[in-house]
């Protein structure tokens, strides 16, 4: 897992303040489509955890092609922080979900760091990791270890986020699974299942 990367990357530029949004449905892994006014500061989509309204990225970590998609998604209620995982099916690139670009980068630099996982920060700094070192999607170490970072990835995640009754990193793992409606999320970019194909985050209002 090697790919460079900077804080200036994960931005998202928008022209429009109305955005095509991902909306988690609970315990299922297809999305809805949402249409909403969004927060922009100096050209760039604000992450607005009051609303919900967070930032999800897609990492390319294969091919060294240096993609990244980015989107705004609603449901994982998180208030601060970033998580971020390298399961994403069925490519399983970086996803990261966050409320904030240093988080997010942090997040993803110590994935990368320690070869691939998932991981929750807050204020820059890892609160808990469950490390994936076999292509970054499974354990070696013992299942009473791996059990105890799950356990500890989970209560982090709750730490950082209001009350939800799903499990935040199966879900973050299908958002990047185009195949399934409605919305997802690639390292290509913003996939609309229904009609087929990429479309940008900004939406036209007729």
């Amino acid at each position: 897992m090697n790919f460079a990367l900077s804080p200036a990357d994960l931005q998202l530029p928008l022209n429009s303040a109305t955005a095509n949004i991902i909306q988690v449905i609970l315990n299922h892994i297809e999305t809805e489509h949402l249409v909403e006014p969004v927060s922009i500061h100096n050209e760039n989509f604000c992450p607005d955890p009051s609303n919900d309204q967070l930032k999800m990225v897609v990492v390319e970590r294969h091919h060294h092609t240096g993609k990244i998609g980015k989107a705004i998604v609603k449901g994982f209620n998180l208030t601060h922080g970033a998580v971020a995982s390298s399961i994403a099916h069925d490519s399983h690139n970086i996803i990261a979900v966050g409320t904030n670009d240093a988080d997010l980068f942090a997040a993803i630099q110590h994935l990368q760091k320690v070869g691939g996982g998932i991981t929750v920060f807050a204020n820059h700094h890892e609160l808990a990791t469950l490390p994936l070192q076999i292509g970054g999607l499974m354990s070696n170490l013992s299942y009473k270890e791996t059990a105890q970072k799950l356990n500890a990835i989970t209560a982090a995640y709750q730490s950082i986020s209001r009350p939800i009754a799903f499990n935040p990193f199966i879900t973050l793992s299908f958002l990047a699974l185009p195949v399934i409606p409605t919305l997802k999320l690639t390292a290509r970019g913003l996939y609309d299942f229904d009609q087929q194909k990429f479309i940008p985050i900004e939406a036209s209002i007729n």
